[in-house]
């Protein structure tokens, strides 16, 4: 086991003309679980191949533990990775499969190679499949091969790139699970890039969110949820995705007032949030609430007008589409069951916004919303 340093990593292709990967920094620590998310081509991948040593950065460097393996080939590394498309030797049994991994990078003797085999297989619960060949598996049961393939080498470090995109739904939350489980009980340092924002989102002990190849965040999942460093993180982060709404911001003396630009939004911020509000040097400003904050209300202060679009039941949950000058998702209990064109009301409390530079998109509330702000009396 290990930690894992990344130093202002870079990566060039195409003569530099195309930069996949932006001077990322992060440090994982011994036995820390990563997950990694982002849109696709936001360099998450290139990042994870330069670690395995199938990618060479432009620069920058990585270390594993003390040791610089910027310039070490790929099969000195004690790092496995599990790909996504399993890249299992069809021609193999599973146990051959399993073992070949070891076979060129230890010198175990052939039982000894066997016998570590075995005991990862029935780890697996794929002891009884170790004679057959990849195309007698399930997706499922190939999956659980490659992870066994990876398990059996005891390497420092364990890569994974989106291993669990070519499963059906069900399949991949219980391999999900697995996945969390193995690596708790080895306790190893590990890795884990995918597309999906649930699976970053469950299984992270922190979460790096990428963009255009520069890290946007890291950070515990739930503070990087309740603290998005910018609006890209607080877009991306979610399901369904943040409301964003454009407002004017207007101090009058004992409140600060937001205004929609092209919509119904008159909302008056008052104690710490107005405070911090006033201190940005900010031209323009961009609202964000996330839809389980807002509520349907009957009157009151703060309370916006606007009709009902579509109504998506979901079983616990409504999704309520909104006309707020735009496209607005409230995510309400399924008891609350207004019919379209209905014009109701909602608010949302203070302590639940978020407010970004309407220009560089950078949050300025994050460093005050560690906890839950509460206006002042």
């Amino acid at each position: 086991m290990a930690t894992v340093t990344l130093d202002n990593l870079r990566k060039e292709f195409d003569n530099g003309r195309i930069v996949a990967v932006d001077d990322v920094s992060m440090q994982v620590d011994d036995g820390e679980f990563i997950t990694v998310v982002g849109p696709s081509g936001c360099g998450k991948s290139t990042t994870l191949r330069m670690l395995a040593g199938l990618e060479t950065p432009t620069g920058g460097s990585i270390h594993i533990g003390d040791e610089d393996v910027t310039d070490v080939h790929a099969r000195k590394r004690d790092v496995a990775m599990v790909f996504q498309n399993y890249a299992l030797y069809p021609h193999k049994t599973v146990e051959q499969n399993m073992a070949f991994g070891l076979r060129m990078s230890t010198d175990l003797s052939k039982e000894a190679r066997r016998e570590r085999v075995r005991e990862t297989a029935e780890m697996m619960g794929i002891e009884d499949l170790l004679d057959d060949k990849p195309d007698e598996l399930s997706g499922g049961q190939k999956q659980r091969v490659a992870l066994g393939r990876a398990i059996v080498r005891e390497p420092d470090v364990f890569l994974f790139d989106e291993p669990l995109s070519n499963l059906d739904a069900k399949l991949r939350t219980t391999m999900r699970t697995e996945i969390q489980r193995l690596q708790n009980e080895l306790g190893i340092t590990a890795i884990y890039v995918t597309h999906d924002q649930e699976e970053a989102m469950t299984m992270g002990d922190r979460i790096a969110i990428l963009d255009d190849g520069e890290l946007q965040q890291l950070g515990a999942p739930k503070d990087v949820y309740n603290n998005p460093t910018n609006e890209f993180v607080g877009g991306f982060v979610g399901s369904p995705s943040m409301n964003f709404l454009d407002v004017a911001v207007e101090d009058s003396g004992n409140a600060v007032r937001l205004t929609q630009t092209e919509g119904p939004l008159d909302y008056q911020l008052s104690g710490d949030v107005a405070a911090r509000v006033r201190e940005a040097d900010v031209s323009e400003f961009t609202l964000g609430i996330r839809p389980e904050d807002v509520e349907v209300v009957d009157g009151g202060p703060n309370a916006v007008e606007t009709t009902v679009g579509v109504v998506e039941p979901i079983g616990s949950d409504n999704y309520l589409h909104l006309d707020v000058g735009t496209d607005f998702i409230a995510r309400v209990d399924s008891d609350v069951e207004p019919a379209s064109g209905d014009v109701i009301q909602i608010t949302f409390d203070q302590s639940d916004l978020h407010l970004f530079d309407g220009v560089t998109g950078e949050s300025l509330l994050a460093r005050t919303r560690t906890q839950k702000i509460s206006p002042t009396p």
